[in-house]
């Protein structure tokens, strides 16, 4: 086929793309190349007069303790969650997948903590942890004559705080995850296994497990990518706090680029997180393929 036939029978094809492209270019290709360039630069945001400072910005970034505490707490918060999710909504979904007759309630429930605003979570849970004699558990401390805690006021207990609640809202729309991919799973494996003496835990180990890693990695890399760059939650809940125990990357870069007028600072810091959360998502993607792999050979 000659090029001229082959540009002619896929234009079509090509023209369906373009409007897909716009978007995607104007909504992520720009605005990245933008923080690119505006990180070796002083730009404040306002003025167009601006300079170019080299790697100035990125020496800044490392040089600067709440920026490496900032991105810490993120990695932290962004691995520990998916951890911990993936290792409760895999049992979770095994249990709402069986015969129990309260199963489409029980479902429901777990659910429902997905459904609302994840700004709103933060807000309630703050007034339920809150370090007051207002907070709802605080409240309820003095009137059986106990001493008030410090729950999101303790720089050691806000962090757990705040991935036990991030978990306890993610792991049931999660778990809803595996359970679809649970009803897939054609009952023939399990009964070939129960004639060969295989135990359920065999069975999970060797059938359920390995055939839940499409799953898994749909699952592992949306906690993964959603948590890393968390903002709502964390802000909503502690504002950072106790002194920076809970500021996340996203928290300082949002202060640094529109409350300090330090765009090309922050700019900086975008783009080294950028860095960061695809590494890791890469490094996650490629050692959840192989599995995938190794599920089909």
């Amino acid at each position: 086929m000659s090029a001229k036939r082959y540009f002619k029978k896929e234009l079509p094809w090509v023209l369906f793309l373009v409007p897909a492209l716009l978007v995607y270019s104007i909504v992520v290709i720009i605005p990245t190349i933008s923080t690119l360039v505006y990180s070796f630069t002083d730009y404040n945001g306002f003025s167009s007069a601006f300079h170019l400072v080299g790697g100035k910005n990125y020496l800044q970034v490392f040089q600067n303790k709440d920026a490496v505490n900032s991105i810490t707490n993120s990695l932290i918060y962004g691995i520990t969650v998916p951890v911990l999710v993936t290792a409760l909504a895999i049992p979770l979904a095994l249990v709402l997948n069986s015969n129990l007759k309260t199963r489409n309630v029980l479902r429901a429930v777990f659910f429902f903590p997905s459904v609302i605003s994840t700004l709103f979570l933060g807000y309630i849970w703050k007034f339920i942890l809150s370090s007051s004699s207002t907070g709802l558990i605080n409240s309820l401390r003095i009137h059986a004559g106990k001493e008030i805690l410090l729950l999101l006021a303790d720089q050691k207990m806000a962090m757990p705080l705040l991935i036990l609640i991030t978990v306890w809202a993610s792991v049931g729309w999660h778990a809803c995850i595996y359970i679809a991919n649970l009803q897939t799973i054609s009952p023939d494996y399990y009964e070939a296994a129960t004639l060969d003496g295989a135990s359920k835990w065999q069975q999970f180990k060797s059938i359920t497990l390995p055939m839940l890693t499409p799953a898994m990695s749909s699952s592992i890399l949306l906690l993964l990518t959603g948590n890393l760059k968390a903002y709502d939650l964390p802000y909503a809940l502690t504002s950072g706090g106790p002194g920076t125990a809970t500021t996340m990357i996203t928290q300082t870069i949002i202060e640094e680029g529109v409350t300090s007028n330090r765009v090309g600072y922050a700019s900086a810091m975008s783009f080294l997180f950028l860095i960061v959360i695809a590494v890791l998502t890469i490094s996650v993607n490629t050692f959840i393929a192989r599995r995938e792999k190794k599920l089909y050979e």
